[in-house]
Parts: C-alpha cells; structure tokens; sequence
C-alpha cells in the first residue's frame, strides 16, 4: 500500500514539475503610452503543448484606452511578457487588432513561442471566429507553438573550377562503340584487304 502510494505521489510531482504558467499582458498602442496590464495567465507543459490551458483571464478594457484614439485609424494592441519589477518587455512582443478582444462572435487565441527547454520566447493572440453549433466553449483558448532545429544544411558534390575560372563541364561517359570503333575499321580493312592470292 506505500508502495503504491509513493509512486502515485512521485508521479504527481512529476507531472507538476513541468507545468509552468507565464503571465501574459497587454498595452494599447496609442500616442500615451500606457503601461502593459495583465491579460491572461497560460499554464502549459513544453513536452505536452496540446494540453495548454488559460487558467484567468481579463477581458481588457480597451473602449476606455481608445478614447482619443483617430476613429478611422486601425487600434493595436501589444501583447507579450511583461516584468513589473524592471518595466520591460521579458519576451519578443506580437501585436494584435482590438477587435480580437472587443468583437462578438470571435474568441481570442493566446499564443505562446517557447523553445524545448519551456522558455518563453515570444507571445502573440488572433481572434478566431465562433461557430455555435460545433463547440461550447467560447472562452479564450491558448495555443502552444514548440520552436524545433530546422533541417540542416545538404552539401553537395564540390564544385571544381578550369584554368579559367568557369565550371568544367563534365562529359558523359563515352559508350563502348564510342571508344572502341576504330577497332570495328581495323578489322574490316583487314578483312578486305587479305583476300585470296
């Protein structure tokens, strides 16, 4: 029964240890820079990012941060990492139309760039349209996206240059009649030319 028991325990530390949240924000971009607000905290695992879940969300007050804003002009949103503490941007920032958040019908997608070890490189949101009659959960989703080594340089034959500087052109091999047909003449002259005496 302790066995069991400790098993299942180191199991759920485990499982634990590589959740991680990152908190999100986001800062209007008007001509009055504000200072970026919490949008949403991401809990996800790096070795399992299909299971990436939006554990809060804060539905951002933006009609209020749009309030001087031109009416024909398109309202942006910043959206990425944010240290408090040192007032900067802690990853690379996406940027996103206020609509994303304030529109009906469309759900907001969070997500997150990290690399293998699970850090955050980067963060970005899209709005996704609904479609009621598929799906019952309208809430922001959040979309993990794994950065992988890309496929490695193929090197081919090396390249071998003439006396003067230009690509050699390779022959095709010669064919056996190609090299030997001299051989085909010798031996019909020799056939001519020995007849009976």
């Amino acid at each position: 029964m302790r066995a069991a028991s400790l098993v299942a325990l180191a199991g759920a530390a485990l499982v634990t240890a590589s959740q991680r949240i990152a908190q999100v924000y986001y800062q209007p971009i008007t001509a009055a820079e504000a200072t970026p607000l919490p949008l949403a905290d991401v809990t996800f695992d790096p070795f399992s990012p299909s299971t990436a879940s939006v554990s809060s969300y804060e539905a951002p007050d933006l009609l209020t941060a749009f309030e001087e804003h031109p009416a024909g002009e398109e309202q942006l949103v910043r959206i990425g990492l944010w240290d408090p503490k040192r007032g900067a941007w802690i990853s690379s920032v996406g940027v996103a139309s206020a609509a994303t958040f304030t529109e009906k019908g469309i759900s907001p997608h969070i997500t997150l760039h990290v690399d293998e070890a699970g850090r955050v490189l980067g963060a970005g949101a899209r709005g996704v349209g609904i479609d009621a009659g598929q799906t019952r959960d309208f809430g922001p989703q959040a979309v993990i996206t794994v950065a992988r080594d890309g496929k490695g340089v193929e090197v081919g034959k090396p390249v071998v240059l003439g006396v003067d500087g230009r690509k050699k052109v390779e022959e095709p091999p010669k064919s056996l009649l190609q090299k030997y047909w001299w051989v085909i003449g010798l031996v019909v002259f020799l056939v001519i030319g020995s007849g009976d005496k």
